[in-house]
Protein backbone atom coordinates (compact mmCIF):
# COMPACT_ATOMS: atom_id res chain seq x y z
CA UNK A 1 0.00 0.00 0.00
CA UNK A 2 1.09 3.38 -0.56
CA UNK A 3 2.39 5.81 2.39
CA UNK A 4 0.19 8.39 2.02
CA UNK A 5 -2.96 5.72 2.07
CA UNK A 6 -1.46 4.48 5.58
CA UNK A 7 -0.90 7.72 6.88
CA UNK A 8 -4.31 9.36 6.36
CA UNK A 9 -6.23 6.24 7.50
CA UNK A 10 -4.18 6.28 10.66
CA UNK A 11 -4.80 10.04 11.24
CA UNK A 12 -8.43 9.41 11.03
CA UNK A 13 -8.16 6.50 13.40
CA UNK A 14 -6.37 8.94 15.74
CA UNK A 15 -9.08 11.81 15.40
CA UNK A 16 -11.73 9.57 15.97
CA UNK A 17 -10.10 8.34 18.92
CA UNK A 18 -9.87 11.78 20.39
CA UNK A 19 -13.17 12.41 19.35
CA UNK A 20 -14.35 9.65 21.61
CA UNK A 21 -12.20 10.88 24.19
CA UNK A 22 -13.75 14.17 23.92
CA UNK A 23 -17.61 12.73 23.69
CA UNK A 24 -16.64 10.82 27.50
CA UNK A 25 -15.58 14.22 28.72
CA UNK A 26 -18.06 16.55 27.44
CA UNK A 27 -15.92 18.59 24.96
CA UNK A 28 -17.95 21.01 22.12
CA UNK A 29 -16.06 19.99 19.57
CA UNK A 30 -16.02 16.25 20.08
CA UNK A 31 -18.26 15.74 16.81
CA UNK A 32 -16.16 17.97 14.78
CA UNK A 33 -12.96 16.05 15.57
CA UNK A 34 -14.52 12.29 14.87
CA UNK A 35 -16.36 13.87 11.69
CA UNK A 36 -13.16 14.83 10.19
CA UNK A 37 -11.69 11.43 11.07
CA UNK A 38 -14.54 9.72 9.07
CA UNK A 39 -13.60 11.99 6.76
CA UNK A 40 -9.97 11.18 6.48
CA UNK A 41 -10.90 7.53 6.23
CA UNK A 42 -12.90 7.82 3.96
CA UNK A 43 -10.45 9.79 1.64
CA UNK A 44 -8.12 7.25 2.27
CA UNK A 45 -10.56 4.29 1.25
CA UNK A 46 -11.72 6.19 -1.67
CA UNK A 47 -8.04 6.83 -2.70
CA UNK A 48 -6.95 2.62 -1.92
CA UNK A 49 -10.02 1.74 -4.16
CA UNK A 50 -8.67 4.00 -7.32
CA UNK A 51 -5.86 2.55 -7.20
CA UNK A 52 -6.60 -0.57 -7.23
CA UNK A 53 -9.02 0.06 -9.95
CA UNK A 54 -6.83 1.49 -12.39
CA UNK A 55 -4.00 -1.32 -11.88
Amino acid sequence: MNKQIISLFSFGIFLVIIGAIGKIMDWNQSNLIMAIGLLFELLAAILFIWQKIKK
